[in-house]
């Protein structure tokens, strides 16, 4: 593929881009949202709860290695984009080799570390006796695997920085798919149960990165061994942007442990019914989540030209987006409320409260998605601080004080309705901001 062709954003509609690489990126975002749930349901049907709890508490352990990978994939698609934007293909080249290389060492690294604490980290997060000795030994398989989790979401990043939505796409389809085929197969058909689970886990690893490599070195020829003065040179800006980001990408699991907490003190059906609205979320917003994941290579590559012009014309499409997207989405919701609290058998607090979400509260997502918009502008910018103090803003003082308000005064669905209204600020702070920073580098040029 021509340096052309890798330089698509800097040329034609920002909001054809925008388009096509949310649409691309919600499809493969759906795939693993399905599959996780396949997992969890084959596994509940062996018909021992400890072995669902067990892949729960592990999965909360996973969560933060996939944020460090997703803090690096992060760097790896601004730097990247940022190159080929100025038209240096060569350094691009070697910063996405870089990128690989690093992303390797620094999950090794986790590896390392982990592995031996593992029981103690378990216990930590409140699994005990059976539970905590599957949760261990499924760690054990899966864990080693996070060099590939790594590897494929860095090779997507990369393959999203040269405006490849179709194999990036493929990568994580491709995971999906083999996932969704060899869990059946070793948890039922091999008779291993969890750690049929955890192997099959293993190998849809290898696949996602197969696909990738497939992507980012034959067809795209992304990748040059760098020197040693490359990384010396390299490692502070790429951390600068690494390191704020996986510190964003853990604030929200911290917000939302303090909103289970305050709705555990009314009861197991209203846990259920906050549990349901957790599975809601993802897919009822996935196009959200796909839209602050893509429009990073669009903003690197115009922010290494100095198209600013540009540069404002993709964060105003993103917007537009995200307003049409969540108002569209909140209708529906509002109109089904009944049939999807229904469809999850939820009954009292439980379809209270996931009727309420659907007609009130899902409407903060307007914020929410101008926050994840602004994060990403800010992270491809060089303001990555920014996302930072945002999240854990948002996390914090967008949390706490309102939803332990809500709770005094009005129960579980006060304690709702804080945790929407708690990101308004932070939302509007955040799109201010943003266009804010676009004023200021474009007077720095």
């Amino acid at each position: 593929m021509t340096a052309q062709a890798q330089m698509k954003f800097l040329t034609g509609s920002t909001m054809h881009h925008v388009l096509t690489m949310t649409a691309t990126g919600a499809i493969g975002l759906i795939a693993v949202f399905v599959v996780d749930l396949l997992n969890l349901f084959y596994i509940s049907r062996l018909g021992h709860k400890e072995l669902a709890a067990a892949i729960g508490y592990s999965g909360t352990l996973l969560f933060f290695v996939t944020s460090i990978a997703i803090g690096i994939s992060i760097a790896a698609t601004a730097l990247t984009s940022r190159a080929l934007g100025r038209g240096d293909r060569h350094q691009a080249k070697q910063l996405a080799g870089a990128s690989l290389i690093l992303m390797v060492a620094i999950m090794v690294c986790l590896i390392v570390l982990t592995l031996p604490f593992l029981n103690q980290l378990i216990a930590l997060l409140g699994a005990a006796d059976e539970t905590a000795r599957l949760a261990v030994r499924f760690m054990y398989i899966v864990l080693p695997s996070s060099i590939l989790l790594g590897l494929g979401m860095c090779l997507s990043a990369l393959l999203r920085s040269v405006g490849d939505a179709r194999r990036a796409m493929y990568v994580t389809l491709g995971a999906g798919a083999a996932t969704a085929v060899l869990d059946p197969i070793f948890i039922f058909g091999f008779n291993l149960g969890i750690d049929g689970a955890a192997i099959a886990t293993s190998l849809a690893r290898v696949v996602m990165v197969v696909l990738g490599l497939h992507g980012v070195l034959k067809v795209h020829g992304l990748f040059a061994w760098p020197p040693l003065s490359v990384f010396k040179r390299e490692l502070k800006p790429f951390m600068a942007i690494a390191l704020p980001a996986v510190l964003t990408q853990i604030a929200t699991p911290v917000g939302n442990a303090f909103v289970t907490q305050s709705i555990a003190q009314f009861g197991d059906s209203a846990v259920a019914g906050w549990a349901v609205i957790g599975r809601v979320i993802p897919v009822a917003f996935v196009v959200l989540f796909a839209l602050s994941g893509s429009i990073g290579a669009i903003l690197g590559q115009n922010y290494g030209a100095k198209r600013f012009d540009r540069l404002r014309s993709t964060m105003n499409d993103s917007m537009k987006i995200t307003v049409i997207y969540v108002l569209v989405v909140w209708l529906l919701l509002a109109l089904g409320r009944n049939l999807l609290a229904d469809a999850f058998g939820a009954q009292g607090t439980a379809h209270e409260l996931i009727t309420f979400f659907c007609l009130f509260v899902a409407g903060s997502f307007l914020f929410n998605g101008i926050l994840f918009v602004s994060n990403t502008a800010f992270n491809n910018l060089g303001f990555a601080f920014y996302s930072t103090a945002l999240n854990w803003g948002r996390a914090t003082l967008g949390v706490i004080p309102f939803v332990w308000l809500g709770a005094q005064w009005y129960g579980a669905k006060g304690a709702l309705a804080g945790y929407g209204l708690g990101v308004v600020f932070f939302g509007v702070l955040a799109g201010v901001l943003c266009f804010r920073v676009l004023r200021q580098l474009e007077k720095q040029t």
